[in-house]
């Protein structure tokens, strides 16, 4: 592959991919660092294009940001900035005046509650919108250890959506979100 053949290639999964790759970087190190987390995500695609999958470079680039998160920062920084963005979101729906306000905030709340693995487990399903196989590859183990590690998340999850409400708060919702259940 020629160097304008690895730009053009380079380019091409940059721009349809940069999005995805940020809100990850967001779900996983909160907004703060997720600029830092693309960057060096996408220095080593370029660094290592030849080992991105033509098919489907997205959870190969997941898989990357994922590492990076992990070896950047440590955990408690981590979770600070994470626990900092979910307190954030969970503000938002609790002041936006859309319909299903409560039931957004339920589950905000209840995610924020879980483990880091745990909500990595949800969110690459529902929010990032990948398949458990792609999932599992993301996560680095394979399809059948993902499906379990994911069923049990969800029974955490539903746990968490089922716990007492803080005081001045609605009881949570049931679990009935069909985004958690692909």
């Amino acid at each position: 592959m020629t160097h304008a053949d690895a730009g053009r290639r380079f380019t091409a999964i940059y721009y349809e991919h940069h999005a995805q790759v940020y809100a990850y970087a967001v779900n996983r190190a909160g907004r703060d660092f997720a600029d830092d987390v693309v960057g060096e995500t996408f220095l080593i695609a370029w660094r290592k294009l030849a080992s991105v999958p033509p098919a489907a470079p997205l959870p190969w680039l997941l898989g990357v940001a994922r590492n990076v998160v992990r070896r950047r920062y440590h955990a408690e920084a981590r979770q600070t900035a994470l626990a900092k963005e979910m307190r954030a979101w969970v503000d938002d729906a609790e002041h936006d005046v859309a319909d299903g306000v409560t039931e957004k905030a339920a589950m905000l709340a209840a995610l924020a509650s879980l483990g880091d693995d745990d909500r990595e487990l949800l969110t690459l399903v529902a929010w990032h919108g990948l398949s458990p196989r792609e999932a599992a590859r993301v996560i680095g183990c394979s399809t059948a250890t993902y499906s379990v590690r994911l069923h049990r998340a969800r029974k955490r999850l539903q746990q968490a959506l089922s716990a007492p409400a803080p005081a001045g708060r609605r009881s949570p919702v049931t679990f009935t979100s069909k985004e958690f259940s692909r």
